[in-house]
């Protein structure tokens, strides 16, 4: 089934344009609501956003739609994406609905559904929710009598700020560490600060100053100038970077050294396997994870399952086959042990507790292995398929043979821009530039011929 609406992690687009207009999120509370009411208790859907101007209009057209098809609402307002799923399955609501683009600027927005598992939803139910907003006539409004509640509640963020600490045994403390903690303007400004404060950490906030525009604006885990002059200035022992909706993070180390999520996903792969909790034997990552991770992970006798690109492929994987730690390079850190889907605060708390257990400086503990030379490049095109052209798949052919068995490429198409992504890796720095330089001319002269 070709999508209209639904990417590969939700609905996302620019503010009034396209997809992404009041009226149509109206209707996706109208068809989401209607394909979730599901026996005859009253149903609920728990709906939060981050702090982008049009917020308030999204969430406006969203509880229209829900009560219309006779659903209760409860909204929390600005709240990390992570605290929407665990609200969803504690409240024994019947969805979830978090407005955000996550690290996009501030001009889009998006809208990410939970079912009441707390996990995102399945392909089967974003088609079917899909056919319904295609459909001429609509959905099946309520009667003048069922026609829902809508409330907000004050307590959500203490009750996700409970949950995160939870995370953590009861005798780790942070005492002593002086953290830096950019919250991107974003969905964690409150939250994020509290918990690690309460939990006896030092915090030097940044980003927790939204005014509707400024979110993800030079600030948060996709701009990481911030963090890690304010590092360096403030003497921290360890720098935490979130995104807008605080799914993801990167870790800046005492030195203003980027910490990206392979690391991550070692350290705490390590970590949980000395205590025996790991599951599967290993980690879940995509594609695009660093070839040292596989071969760190590898040495210790772990294994690294990769999936395609998209935290989503990433839980699906680790649901199937029994993993409980996944992740992406970009900073995605999914831990079923405690959240239903990626959560930068949760995972955060994990490095700083090691960091605690382990006395050593963040710089010594959190770069656990040597990345081998890395380099993506992206080209742009205007039509067809590049990759289909019999001289792109030579030059892949070529590069491939290049690199031998010590290197891998992985070339894809973009899913939201008209983009061909070209990565290499191995051993050689400059072998590696070679055959993504190539593979990116023959992908041009296609792309013009």
């Amino acid at each position: 089934m070709t999508r209209k609406f639904f990417g590969t992690d939700g609905i996302r687009g620019r503010t009034n344009e396209g997809v992404m207009t009041a009226a149509t999120a109206m209707r996706v509370g109208q068809a989401a609501g209607r394909h979730f009411l599901r026996g005859d208790h009253r149903h609920r859907v728990v709906i939060g956003k981050d702090t982008r101007l049009s917020g308030y209009m999204m969430e406006s057209a969203l509880v229209a739609g829900f009560t219309s098809v006779g659903m209760d609402v409860i909204m929390t307002g600005p709240l990390p994406t992570p605290a929407i799923a665990m609200l969803t399955r504690e409240m024994r609501a019947d969805l979830g609905v978090m407005i955000s683009a996550s690290h996009n600027p501030y001009q889009d927005n998006g809208i990410k559904l939970f079912g009441p598992d707390g996990f995102k939803l399945s392909d089967a139910d974003e088609e079917a929710i899909e056919a319904a907003l295609d459909a001429p006539d609509g959905c099946t409004l309520a009667a003048a009598t069922e026609i829902g509640r809508a409330r907000r509640i004050d307590d959500a963020a203490g009750r996700y700020i409970h949950d995160v600490k939870r995370t953590l045994p009861d005798n780790i403390r942070l005492d002593g560490l002086k953290i830096a903690l950019d919250c991107a303007n974003g969905a964690a400004y409150q939250v994020a600060p509290s918990a690690i404060w309460e939990l006896g950490a030092k915090v030097v906030a940044l980003g927790v100053a939204p005014n509707g525009r400024n979110i993800n604006d030079g600030v948060g885990s996709t701009a990481l100038d911030a963090i890690k002059s304010t590092v360096v200035a403030s003497g921290a022992d360890i720098g935490i970077a979130l995104d807008g909706d605080a799914d993801r993070l990167i870790v800046v180390d005492e030195k203003g050294e980027t910490v990206d999520g392979d690391q991550i996903m070692a350290l705490i792969g390590m970590e949980w396997a000395r205590q025996g909790k790991l599951r599967g034997g290993g980690v879940v990552a995509t594609v695009m994870s660093n070839l040292g991770l596989e071969r760190f992970l590898g040495g210790h006798g772990l294994n690294l399952v990769r999936t395609k690109v998209g935290d989503r492929h990433v839980l699906e994987a680790m649901k199937a086959q029994g993993y409980n730690v996944g992740g992406e390079q970009s900073g995605h850190m999914i831990l079923l042990d405690h959240a239903t889907t990626g959560d930068g605060t949760v995972a955060a708390l994990q490095v700083l507790a090691a960091l605690v257990q382990s006395g050593k400086r963040a710089s010594e503990l959190l770069h656990q292995f040597d990345p081998v030379p890395q380099l993506l490049k992206n080209v742009r095109f205007a039509g067809g398929d590049p990759l289909a052209d019999a001289k792109v798949r030579q030059a892949i052919a070529d590069a491939q043979s290049d690199l031998g068995s010590g290197g891998r490429l992985v070339i894809r198409k973009s899913g939201t821009e008209p983009l061909i992504r070209v990565m290499a890796e191995g051993d050689d720095a400059a072998q590696v530039e070679r055959a993504v330089d190539s593979i990116c001319d023959a992908v041009r002269h296609a792309a013009a011929s």
